[in-house]
């Protein structure tokens, strides 16, 4: 069960991920992001905020060393 201080403000949840405000608010509208409401507030919790970056790793390529001939 989330506590209120795993709750980020957009503006908390933009600092930690990054971005600007306004890119989550989009995220929000779009529902590509969890996010909790409370009356008319929005908040994000930190957990989900984490997980939402783990599942966008893209891992990196395995590239075969090239012989130098």
């Amino acid at each position: 069960m989330a506590t209120p201080s795993d709750l980020l403000t957009v503006s908390e949840a933009a600092q930690f991920l990054h971005l600007q405000p306004s890119t989550v608010r989009a995220w929000i509208q779009k529902r590509r992001i969890a996010h909790v409401k409370l009356g008319s507030r929005v908040f994000l919790r930190r957990q989900d905020l984490a997980e939402f970056v783990t599942s966008h790793v893209i891992p990196p390529t395995k590239e075969k060393a090239q012989a130098i001939v």
